[in-house]
């Protein structure tokens, strides 16, 4: 735990994503716009309203429900990074990239336990009504070529190891799931849910206990941690808060902690219109998840409003930072990957394009925990993050609450993220290594 000063710091803002996430734009009416104004007290505030930083304002809101809990973003709920992944709540990662993955039993199951957490914090807001077109079909981990699968039979060993269950499809299978010719096997594992995330966001936060109250395009510009309030300055008012989450992903490095330890990529998606019933029969038996084989192929969901959505391309987002024109460009690879599934629906394009921030670290570490007296962050969880973020978020607001558990003591043994190489070669590398895995992975694309 760092000791702070009460210096001001001035705090980088986000940037303003070029494109909305398609997720956002189907996902229902707006929440109602409250914006912060004026000078505020509150014991409690919560700075970022993804999977971490909603679901940090719910635990503590229900843990001590006479505080008063503020939760503030940047921009829309919904539309923010939380909102533009794929929308897979998983259990345990398919990861054949991590030399020691399937030797790494403990490191597995205590990912599968802190998982699970999230997902049982996620399934009991909708239990209590909170809509998100909740699926627990599980994933498909599809290969298009024999490299593929390779690499998912590395992953049923882990599986076999933890004691997993699991079942393999073959192409005719695959092409009565998802109506295509293009996979040869897959793997399926249960208990992955799949949601329409933006949806989940949006009617999560109305549905937050009536101690949070909740801001939006609320811009936190500086910081000033002491006692016997930390002071937050946004774009039309000052926070004076007891205590602080922070939950911000790579930008809580702005906020003056692990400075130089994100390295940000964007990863994009596209989707399409409606599809009409006659289009639908083209396209297997109902709403599916597929994650590839190969960690840099592409992911395909078939929704419940009965839209295609496909996500690959990865960059290196100097600054944190992409644009309208790296948007496009990834869609070009996404209707590459249209044309590859589904030849006879492709000419359709997308109504919709979109980019998401992902923070990884240099050596996988990842910010959890108290950082400074009264102060507490999380944030570059390396992906998969609605289930690990969720519960990221969650036993943050216990230990923020004096709480302990088997899942904090599990994130208090997870490794800092080291400090990252200069920018310019992290950025080269990024590129260089996106770029030859893009290519390696050929028809899983």
């Amino acid at each position: 735990m760092a000791s702070l000063s009460n210096k001001r710091i001035d705090v980088t803002p986000p940037q303003v994503e070029p494109t909305d996430s398609g997720w956002y734009l189907a996902s229902g009416p707006d929440l109602p716009l409250n914006p912060l104004y004026g000078n505020v007290t509150c014991e409690c505030l919560v700075i970022g309203a993804g999977w971490m930083g909603l679901h940090a304002a719910r635990r503590y809101a229900e843990l001590n429900p006479q505080a008063q809990v503020l939760l503030v973003d940047a921009g829309r709920i919904g539309n923010n990074a939380s909102g533009r992944c794929m929308g897979f709540a998983i259990d345990l990662a398919h990861n054949p990239r991590k030399r020691d993955f399937v030797e790494d039993l403990k490191g597995n199951q205590e990912e599968l336990h802190v998982n699970l957490e999230g997902t049982n914090y996620l399934k009991s807001a909708v239990e209590a009504g909170v809509d998100c077109d909740w699926d627990p079909q599980g994933k498909y981990h599809s290969a298009a070529t024999a490299a593929g699968v390779d690499d998912l039979v590395q992953f049923s060993k882990a599986l076999d190891l933890m004691g997993q269950k699991y079942s393999w499809i073959e192409a005719d299978g695959m092409r009565e799931l998802t109506g295509s010719r293009h996979y040869i096997k897959a793997l399926h594992h249960p208990g992955t849910v799949l949601i329409q995330p933006a949806k989940y966001l949006k009617n999560a936060a109305r549905m937050l206990p009536k101690n949070v109250k909740v801001h939006e395009n609320t811009i936190v510009r500086s910081a000033r941690f002491g006692k016997p309030h930390h002071v937050f300055e946004t774009q039309n008012g000052v926070i004076h808060a007891k205590k602080v989450i922070i939950c911000a992903s790579g930008y809580l490095n702005n906020f003056g902690f692990y400075k130089n330890s994100a390295i940000p990529v964007y990863t994009f998606a596209s989707m399409t219109r409606v599809l009409t019933d006659k289009e639908l029969a083209k396209c297997g038996e109902g709403p599916f998840g597929l994650i590839p084989a190969n960690s840099f192929g592409t992911t395909v969901r078939r929704t419940n409003d009965n839209r295609l959505f496909f996500r690959n391309v990865y960059s290196y987002a100097k600054k944190y930072k992409t644009t309208v024109e790296d948007v496009a460009q990834a869609s070009v690879h996404q209707q590459v990957s249209f044309e590859r599934r589904y030849p006879e629906l492709a000419s359709m394009g997308f109504v919709s394009s979109w980019g998401g921030l992902l923070t990884l670290s240099q050596n996988g570490g990842m910010i959890w925990g108290e950082l400074g007296e009264n102060v507490y962050g999380t944030g570059i969880c390396n992906g998969t993050g609605v289930s690990r973020g969720t519960g990221f978020g969650k036993a943050l607001a216990e230990l923020a609450s004096g709480l302990n558990s088997t899942t904090i003591e599990i994130l208090k043994r997870r490794k800092a993220p080291s400090r990252a190489y200069p920018e310019i070669i992290t950025s080269l590398g990024v590129k260089y290594v996106t770029g030859r895995r893009f290519k390696e992975a050929g028809q899983e694309i």
